[in-house]
């Protein structure tokens, strides 16, 4: 028969992504490009527009300051006089409209953040509603092998890491490499073209610098974030799963290896700050080099009468004013590094494809009956040699059909081949006539219903979580599935009835409340074809009677698919279908099997000489 090789799968890694910039950027013009995001252009426009003003307020104002202390200078050389006030209007207007620029300048990009949260938070929105509904729709056999913890941190950080691009690329390097040349021009035209230079080289060292000790931080950078998943992930498997750990005293083990992921984050950690602290000691190295580079020249030139002492108060702040965006460079390079890679780790994930997905113009299932048959059926695993193997048969429409056999006989993967968790490697498998592979496959499962082996709840209300399968149901179609699932002395029973929490997963209810509310839930979504997955294997004796006399309840007027531990809960079905290594070995009625004598009597006879032995 085919196997399912791993080669089939597309596989997910995101140990090796680099966060090269210019796809990130791509993927992020892509974001603003998008029809949702049309409703923000005129905001993108008028933020971008405020931090240019600003940038060409900061370094004008250090100009008008520079030419009041000029006036000043020039008024004490030729003997002030107190009475005469010609000189006061002048520096004062000149130190004032220096005061209002600056203001100006510095008020302008708290106006644009104003103007673009919103645009900020929808972008981040669509990014991570993007994400999630795309895992969403992966197939299972993704979901059984992934960490729901590192998941949700890749979607997380991405949706973190457009909000620092968007207002990075637009309101910090594009904006400040406009400054520098802006300021460059000022500088040459109006003091002389070797200041122009020196804040020119200045700039360059600075960002040469920044950026060879930045890639080496990001380096750093990357392994700790990479341990900070771990350590994320370790604490959300280990919470998820608290009663296993309890249940085998394993609370030092998850302690001891929580511990150790925190040392391997913690010694990650320290090399980070370390590299931080040199960066920071280079950094302010260049910056005061460069200002004194820029005063001396200046006092140089104010001595030899080519410039006055205004031009050099002007010339500092000008440099200073440069300096400014550039004091955190470093961080905005190294975010903008890891906001690329947390954005490529999103969309490799995006990348991959759902290994069971619909056919282009795919039709909605159409249920007639509900009868169910299966041709020829094979599948594997990954890493098995067999799942199951050429099964055949058939269920009649409004049949109850039993599923019996020995652990690993196949007997779960059939009923995730019909709910198509997996596609058939060969064979089919077909509803009413309907091959499910050409129908999607939300039309398929809205007309399957599950009773699991263990019910899991969501970490809601008792009514939401009964509503789950059909949410717009009606309160007397709710009160009828209560009943019908034997749960309404327990809803009575409880002070805020429907309204009560039942925690994560459910841990609040016993094995037989919450079997009975996945009852109620299956009763209520009335589907044609109901599927029972030992839903009472794990029930004492008085439980399961009353969890199976609700199961009962909801098998009524429908196709019912029963897998069975306990055999005595099938023995009244249409037909039973016994399974051994894969493949159908044994179909009949129960007096029809206990007659063959076959593997469904062995099995009978063993169980019931359990049961006389409890007794």
């Amino acid at each position: 028969m085919p196997k399912h090789t791993p080669a089939s799968k597309p596989v997910f890694d995101t140990s090796q992504v680099q966060g090269r910039l210019a796809p990130a950027v791509a993927r992020l013009f892509k974001i603003l490009a998008s029809h949702e995001m049309r409703r923000w252009r005129l905001r993108i426009v008028i933020a971008f527009i405020l931090t240019l003003g600003g940038k060409v307020l900061a370094i004008t104002a250090p100009i008008l300051f520079g030419e009041g202390i000029n006036v000043l200078a020039r008024a004490g050389e030729g003997g002030y006089d107190a009475s005469d006030m010609s000189a006061l209007w002048p520096v004062m207007g000149l130190f004032i409209t220096y005061g209002v620029l600056r203001m100006a300048s510095q008020s302008a990009p708290q106006f644009r953040d104003a103007i673009f949260s919103p645009v900020s938070q929808d972008a981040q929105r669509i990014t991570a509603v993007q994400g999630f509904a795309h895992v969403q729709n992966l197939s299972l056999s993704f979901h059984q092998t992934k960490r729901t913890g590192a998941m949700q941190q890749i979607i997380h950080r991405a949706a973190a890491a457009i909000d620092f691009l968007m207002s990075t690329l637009t309101f910090n390097i594009v904006p400040t490499a406009i400054e520098l040349t802006l300021a460059a021009i000022v500088v040459a035209v109006r003091y002389g073209i070797w200041f122009s230079v020196i804040t020119v080289l200045a700039v360059l060292a600075y960002a040469g610098a920044t950026y060879v000790l930045t890639e080496w931080r990001t380096r750093l950078r990357r392994e700790m974030n990479e341990a900070e998943t771990e350590v994320s992930a370790r604490a959300v498997d280990s919470m998820s799963n608290f009663e296993t750990v309890k249940a085998f005293a394993a609370e030092p083990r998850e302690i001891a290896g929580y511990d150790e992921a925190r040392q391997v984050y913690a010694r990650a950690a320290t090399k980070t700050e370390q590299s931080l602290a040199l960066l920071n000691t280079v950094q302010t190295t260049i910056m005061s080099a460069g200002l004194l580079a820029m005063a001396m020249l200046g006092g140089y030139r104010a001595l030899q009468g080519q410039l006055e002492v205004g031009d050099v108060a002007a010339l500092t702040m000008i440099l200073m004013s440069v300096y400014q965006p550039l004091n955190i460079l470093g961080w905005v390079y190294r975010q903008v590094k890891q906001g690329a890679v947390d954005l490529e780790k999103l969309f490799h994930l995006m990348e991959q494809r759902p290994e069971v997905s619909d056919k282009p113009g795919a039709p909605a299932l159409h249920i007639q009956g509900g009868g169910v048959r299966f041709e020829g059926v094979c599948f594997a695993h990954e890493g098995r040699d067999r799942s199951v193997e050429g099964v055949s048969f058939e269920i009649e429409p409004g049949s109850y059909v039993g599923l019996a056999g020995p652990s690993g006989a196949g007997k779960s993967t059939l009923l995730r081949l019909l709910f198509r968790f997996y596609d058939v490697e060969a064979g089919r498998i077909v509803i009413d006539g309907q091959d499910i592979r050409e129908v999607t496959q939300a039309s398929l499962r809205q007309n399957l219903g599950l009773v699991p082996q263990e019910v899991v709840l969501f970490n809601s209300t008792l009514g939401a979580n009964i509503l789950y399968g059909r949410p717009d149901a009606h309160q007397d179609e709710i009160n009828a599935a209560i009943d019908r699932a034997q749960l309404r002395a327990f809803v009575d029973s409880l002070p805020d009835g429907l309204n009560t929490r039942v925690g994560e997963r459910g841990v609040k209810l016993s094995g037989g409340e919450k079997q009975r509310v996945g009852v109620a839930r299956a009763i209520l979504k009335d589907p044609p074809i109901l599927i029972l997955d030992e839903a009472t294997s794990a029930l004492d004796s008085q439980t399961e009677a009353e969890v199976q006399a609700a199961l009962n309840e909801a098998a009524k007027g429908r196709t019912t698919i029963a897998i069975a531990h306990r055999l005595s809960t099938i023995a009244g079905a249409d037909q039973i279908l016994v399974m051994e290594a894969g493949r159908l070995a044994e179909h009949g009625t129960h007096t029809q099997l206990i007659t063959q004598n076959g593997i469904y009597g062995d099995m009978w006879r063993r169980q019931g000489e359990r049961q006389d032995n409890q007794v």
